[in-house]
Formats: C-alpha cells, sequence, structure tokens
C-alpha cells in the first residue's frame, strides 16, 4: 500500500504562559499530517479508511520558548526525507528511528486508516473529568477559588459520573520554597476532603526539599503523589523517596522520557503523553489489556493530537486505575485548532510559524 503525505505547519500561543520549574512556555508549534492512501498492493489487505490524522509537535524541553528549535529542525529533515510518498510497510520500519513526536504523527494516522481508533472502530472516546492544573507561585490562590466554586455549587469533591473525584494539580519548585509551602498550607485549608492533589516539581526539588515536603504530606490522604519531585538522573533519590519512610506515592514523567525502559519496570505511577512518546499503538494495546498506573497528560495538542488523548484517556478511566487526565483545561489550543474535526483544525492553521528555526 502506498501512502501520501500531507505536511502543514501550525503554532498556537496558550492562553497563559506555562510557568514550572524548568522555565516559562508561551507556544506550541509542529505540523499537521493528513495521510491518505494511494493503492492496494503487496498483499496487504486493504485499509479501512482511506486517509488518517496526525500531529508532530515537541514539547519544548525545558519548557522554554524556544528549546524546541533542535528537535523542530529533526522534524523538519526527517519530513523532507520521507517524500511525499511511501510504502506503508517501509514507514513501518522507519518508524522507531524517527523523532518521537513525529513517529506519533505517522502512526496515529496509520492506526486511524488501520481501523485501531476513530469512526472503523465505534467512535473517538471522549475523555472523562480532567484533573485541573493550578498555576506556579501565588496565581494558585484566585485560581482555586475559581475552580471550587464551579464544584463546591454541586456535591464538591464528590465523584463524577465518571467515578473520579475532584483534582487538582499545582505546578511546585517553580518560585521560592517558603512562599510555596506557606501557599500549600493555604491550599490544603481550602481543598475539600475527598478531593486529590497531584504537586509537580519538575524534577525541581533536591531531595532535602523533597523529603521536607514529603514529610509533610505523607499522612494527607488528599495527596494522590509527588509528580517527578527530583530530576530524571537521581533515579536512586526517586526510588528511596517512594519507599519512605515516610512512604508515599511518586510519579515519574521526566524520567520516562530520558530513559524510556522506566516504562517497563517502574512500578510506581507514570505520567504518558502519548504524542511525546512515538507510536501510540502499544500504548492504546496496553490500557485495551489493562495495564495500571498510567496516567494520561497533555502536551497541548491541537484537535488532531487532542482524539487520541481523550480517547486513551477513557480507556484508563474504565481500566483498574481510574486517574483523572491531565488535560489542563483552559491552557491549551482554542476556537477551530481545538476541534474534533481535523478538517476545521486543517483549516484553521497558519502553515506557517511566526518566526521559524533555521533548518537548513
Amino acid at each position: 500500500m502506498k501512502l501520501r503525505l500531507h505536511w502543514r505547519r501550525f503554532e498556537l500561543a496558550l492562553p497563559t504562559p506555562l510557568v514550572t520549574a524548568r522555565g516559562r512556555l508561551m507556544s506550541k508549534r509542529g505540523w499537521l499530517l493528513r495521510l491518505e492512501t494511494l493503492a492496494g498492493g503487496d498483499g496487504e489487505s486493504a485499509p479501512l479508511l482511506d486517509q488518517g490524522w496526525g500531529e508532530a509537535a515537541p514539547m519544548a524541553q525545558g519548557a522554554q520558548q524556544g528549546a524546541d528549535e533542535p528537535e523542530l529542525v529533526s522534524i523538519a529533515r526527517a519530513i523532507e526525507a520521507l517524500g511525499s510518498t511511501v510504502d506503508h510497510q517501509e514507514l513501518e520500519g522507519r518508524l522507531p528511528a524517527l523523532p518521537a513526536a513525529l513517529a506519533f504523527a505517522l502512526a496515529a494516522a496509520l492506526g486511524e486508516i488501520q481501523g485501531l481508533v476513530g469512526a472503523a472502530s465505534g467512535g473517538w472516546l471522549p475523555p472523562p473529568a480532567p484533573a485541573w492544573l493550578l498555576p506556579a507561585g501565588p496565581l494558585l490562590l484566585p485560581a482555586l477559588e475559581r475552580i471550587l466554586d464551579t464544584h463546591q455549587s454541586s456535591q464538591p469533591a464528590q465523584p463524577h459520573g465518571d467515578g473520579l473525584p475532584l483534582t487538582l494539580k499545582w505546578k511546585v519548585a517553580a518560585t521560592d520554597d517558603l512562599q510555596e509551602r506557606q501557599l500549600l498550607e493555604q491550599l490544603l485549608e481550602r481543598l475539600p476532603n475527598g478531593a486529590r492533589l497531584r504537586l509537580d516539581a519538575n524534577g525541581g526539588w533536591g531531595r532535602t526539599t523533597a523529603a521536607a515536603w514529603a514529610a509533610r504530606l505523607a499522612a494527607d490522604p488528599r495527596l494522590e503523589w509527588l509528580e517527578q519531585p527530583l530530576a530524571p538522573t537521581d533515579h536512586a533519590g526517586l526510588v528511596a523517596l517512594a519507599a519512605g519512610p515516610p512512604a508515599l506515592p511518586v510519579a515519574l514523567d521526566e524520567s520516562l522520557a530520558q530513559d524510556p525502559g522506566l516504562r517497563n519496570s517502574w512500578g510506581g505511577w507514570q505520567v504518558r503523553r502519548p504524542s511525546q512518546e512515538g507510536d501510540p499503538r502499544p500504548l492504546l494495546a496496553q490500557l485495551q489489556a489493562g495495564v495500571p498506573r498510567l496516567m494520561l497528560s497533555t502536551a497541548f495538542e491541537t484537535g488532531i493530537g487532542r482524539r487520541w488523548l481523550h480517547h486513551l484517556a477513557a480507556l484508563q478511566a474504565g481500566g483498574p486505575t481510574p486517574a483523572a487526565p491531565g488535560l489542563a483545561p483552559g491552557w491549551g489550543a482554542s476556537g477551530d485548532l481545538a476541534s474534533t474535526d481535523p478538517e476545521r483544525v486543517w483549516a484553521a492553521s497558519a502553515g506557517r510559524w511566526v518566526e521559524s528555526p533555521e533548518l537548513a
């Protein structure tokens, strides 16, 4: 089967800059893909659909504006090397060596054509109730009040229709530690019983600071986990922090990107960003098989990438360890770029970037 590749650049601005221990992110850019089937051959069975859609947009390492440029250059060169038409089996063989965000785009489109997801498999699943992302620093407090005002009007912190409790995620290790500990106390005072709290340090704590936070929170049943409290290079420290005393849940995020082998060995929670991990079909199969402790999280995708994220999050919520996905409502794409209709997303993309990295 021959395939034709159509690419279009897009750029989206985040409504609010994302501030983390690794920097500040204000926008996201990459490529949209429309993959079309041209003809059968080589004894392959006919595809279930004649086209599929993908999105190749790396999350800037360091969450710093412009830090995505090296990977954008790599993706641009790989796109050029692929050409406008490619054989299906050849493309499948090339996926493992491609940049992860590009491999996601291509394999996501292939999975749709193959009928693994989308219309041919019964439709895209809608997402479960997401975790709310709280901003770093003092902006936490007004954001928290807005969220609680929305939810406390009707059975606050009680399970939603999908059985998931009100879940909040707060970016820490992004400002002064003493200030953040004071804000934590105010957060805990306002957090309803039965709610869940995730603290995401993005690897920004040292062992002493992480231990202090762990001692404060280990006995609080509302703590769902500490997310990447230590740098990925300190794996021994992450293991020790999880084991305690006091023992508490530790979820890995950046560690999984730096050492993908941990996805097969870490026994605790994993934060999984499909659009940044390459071929999403193995993760789809894992979730369909009920693999536990995998939490789906956004990398601020357009509506094309979100279809996969939402579908996988719905499968996770129906599995043995349901958890509110990290969809960051209100932080990502909006308007037609966020549409579930790929044609509208395609039409809404400008086909260019405001500033392009040197691709030569």
